[in-house]
């Protein structure tokens, strides 16, 4: 009896052994997945309601993954890389005495991005966001991981701009790696070459990323050579689950000859032509920046970031005057060349932004409060006027004083506070609330024909801005949202003393003022399709700007800056994106995909003297159409541009003497890009400008022209990447 228990015991724990083994056999590793706090088909969507703190449930914003783009990263090519943002303005004048294009939405001004709130990794890397708000640096699109835009209603949460926000976010340091290494050359036409390098790992609690970037080119029009230096290292510890602290250092070391503008007879004469040829420029840029990040509980976020920027601009010249037209030639009465202008700016600003984010119940739903403060010191000193030599090199001395010496500075303090009130798992209602308290100084001398001008200014400005947002989500991957926030720019350093001579100043600007509205939906389905459509509404009132007027003693044009009237910025935009192949079947490993990038944008002056006139600047509609197809080895992108016509100045005069006004004609540009990667190499290369399309983005009536700006022609470029 005995042994059959035993027997039939042995065979129960037998049958149970086979079970547990049956089971093993069938255990399945998952795919890791990784909380990324976006949704993207093709590496473009938009952010989730909440992000590291941040909200943007509500607004209207994107995000593009860099690394999923053909692009030609290694020239930061911005209509490649985020053009299929719809309605993005970009002036193409880097390659002209700017280091970066400037870019703007909603017909705003583009230059410099003087419009954005330009940041990276969550902080301003402009001079100063209010008293020279001009972006002079921007990271190398090669160490850059994915980039963040939202539009006008982000002035709540990162300050007044009208434009709103492009944050670049660089790349972290590879998980479960102690060291990497990245390697990428490219070269191209016009005797470009481009070295990029970059390390990065993790060691127990301590991680670090760093990259150097070292570019020239010889330029394709005469006189446009430059180099840049680009670097940038940072280190973060995280000795627990609820802290990590984190510094960060960005350069830029850059030399830049610029070949000036040209009038509209010599642009339609030879686009490629340049009469300067002794005109230099550098504008080395520093940010420090140090970072605590913390997380008390698992509902709340805390984070203090401060920021040094450090940074100047230096140029000589053959200034503006004489117009486009004036040739920079050897004088034969003196055998030399009439003397330069020298002029020199030191930038430094100190910026603190504490963030606090929670999430609380209230009554069944959760509700989240984010808010914080930013405190900003910023100090400018601007030198002009400077005789220099009669050289043709980079030489910055001076003979004699300068015309013009002045110091401004910039205090600004701005508590904000914003709610998210969830009605159920569909709705959501988020209203906020930033108060700016804004003080700027002028003091110096400025040198009138024989007369010394002392300068002292002081000014003290308090405003508030208010918005809300809502937002319906009928299903988890779609979205109805509205918006509406107040905005505000302060008049900067550059409106109050212009630059160089041409252009005269009302000694009576005031600051400009407005709000931003968006109503829209978006929806991502699978991996298949993208849609975001939407329309706008932008009241931008006490508009800055420039008219050109006769001077009655000489007769001659002359510019004027003033506050123009009040201006109306109206219109649609659309993004889509299709892939065909993985509609057809989900699992295919192939991908061809089209994609349409619209704004219809209408920007007129509402009151004032040129009521009914276009606002400068400002396109009627920008279109970008794009086939992609990829697969497990190969990318290519075919993209076609297309931004209609514009005016220099707020008068619409199609031709002018004075090199701001005049028209911007309509142009189309092609752009081909293709990468192939195989194991841990790739190979890229591609073509711009496939047509060779003449076209300019902007005029100008000083630096670094004045005149019209060409954009570059056709051109080249070849790539090899690797990964260590």
């Amino acid at each position: 009896m005995m042994n059959k228990k035993i027997i039939a015991s042995l065979i129960t724990l037998l049958s149970f052994m086979n079970t547990i083994a049956q089971q093993k056999d069938t255990v399945k590793l998952l795919k890791e997945i990784i909380v990324t706090g976006y949704k993207t088909v093709n590496g473009v969507g938009h952010l989730l309601e909440i992000k590291d703190g941040i909200i943007y449930a509500g607004r209207k914003n994107e995000v593009i993954i860099v690394d999923s783009l053909d692009a030609n990263k290694a020239i930061n090519n911005t209509r490649q890389i985020l053009g299929r943002i719809p309605g993005l303005n970009i002036v193409e004048t880097e390659s002209s005495g700017f280091t970066a294009n400037g870019i703007a939405t909603r017909g705003l001004n583009p230059t410099q991005s003087i419009e954005m709130n330009t940041r990276q990794n969550g902080y301003n890397i402009s001079a100063d966001v209010y008293g020279y708000n001009e972006a002079y640096y921007i990271p190398p699109m090669e160490a850059v991981k994915r980039i963040e835009m939202v539009r006008g209603a982000s002035s709540l949460q990162f300050g007044a701009q009208f434009g709103g926000l492009v944050n670049y976010i660089t790349e972290d340091a590879p998980k479960d790696k102690p060291f990497q290494f990245i390697s990428s050359q490219t070269g191209g036409s016009f005797g470009m070459f481009n070295s990029f390098n970059s390390i990065g790992g993790n060691y127990k609690k301590i991680s670090y990323y760093c990259f150097l970037q070292y570019r020239n080119m010889d330029g394709e029009r005469p006189n446009s050579q430059q180099w840049q230096l680009s670097g940038f290292g940072k280190i973060r510890y995280t000795p627990s689950s609820k802290i990590n602290i984190g510094i960060e250092y960005s350069l830029l070391r850059n030399r830049i000859q610029m070949p000036g503008g040209l009038s509209d007879s010599l642009f339609d004469a030879s686009p490629k032509a340049s009469i300067r040829s002794r005109n230099w420029l550098k504008s080395p840029w520093n940010i420090l920046s140090g970072s605590i990040n913390l997380n008390p509980t698992e509902n709340t976020t805390i984070t203090l970031k401060t920021t040094y920027i450090f940074s100047n601009r230096s140029l000589i010249w053959r200034n503006e005057d004489g117009g486009a037209s004036a040739l920079d030639i050897i004088d034969p009465a003196t055998n030399q060349y009439v003397p330069r202008e020298v002029e020199s700016e030191d930038m430094h600003s100190i910026a603190t932004e504490a963030r606090l984010s929670t999430s609380y119940k209230l009554g069944n739903n959760s509700s989240t409060l984010a808010g914080g403060i930013r405190f900003t010191y910023a100090w400018f000193n601007r030198e002009e006027g400077g005789e220099g030599t009669t050289n043709s090199d980079f030489d910055l001395s001076i003979t004699g004083d300068w015309e013009k010496k002045l110091n401004f500075t910039t205090t600004n303090i701005a508590p904000f506070v914003e709610n998210i009130f969830r009605m159920g798992n569909k709705f959501t209602v988020t209203p906020g609330i930033r108060f700016e308290y804004l003080k700027s100084t002028a003091d110096g001398y400025v040198i009138d024909d024989i007369y010394k001008i002392t300068i002292d200014k002081s000014k003290n400005r308090q405003f508030l801005l208010t918005g809300i947002g809502i937002e319906y989500k009928p299903t988890s991957n779609s979205g109805i949202y509205g918006n509406i926030s107040q905005a505000y720019r302060p008049i900067d350093y550059n409106q109050q003393q212009p630059f160089g001579v041409t252009a005269k100043i009302d000694q009576n600007l005031k600051d400009a003022f407005g709000f931003n509205s968006d109503l829209g939906y978006r929806t991502i389905i699978k991996n298949y399709l993208n849609v975001d459509a939407s329309l706008f509404y932008l009241a931008y009132n006490n508009r800055i700007g420039e008219v050109v007027k006769i001077d009655p003693a000489t007769g001659l044009d002359y510019a004027y800056r003033t506050n123009i009237a009040n201006s109306v910025h109206k219109g649609l935009e659309t993004y889509i994106e299709f892939n065909i192949l993985k509609f057809l079947n989900q699992r295919s490993k192939q991908g061809l995909s089209i994609f349409n990038s619209f704004a219809y944008i209408n920007a007129k002056y509402t009151s004032g003297e040129y009521k009914g006139n276009r606002v400068e600047a400002a396109a009627k509609e920008i279109e970008r159409v794009g086939v992609i197809y990829n697969n497990k080895h190969l990318s290519a992108t075919c993209q076609v541009n297309y931004v209609g016509d514009a005016f220099g100045d707020a008068t619409n005069v199609k031709i002018s003497d004075n090199p701001v006004a005049g028209h911007i004609p309509a142009y189309t540009v092609l752009d081909f890009s293709t990468t192939y990667k195989i194991n841990n190499y790739a190979i890229k290369c591609g073509v711009n400008n496939l047509a060779d399309q003449s076209y300019f983005t902007r005029r100008t009536d000083e630096y670094p022209g004045p005149g019209i700006i060409p954009a570059i022609g056709r051109s080249f470029y070849l790539g090899l990447s690797a990964k260590f």
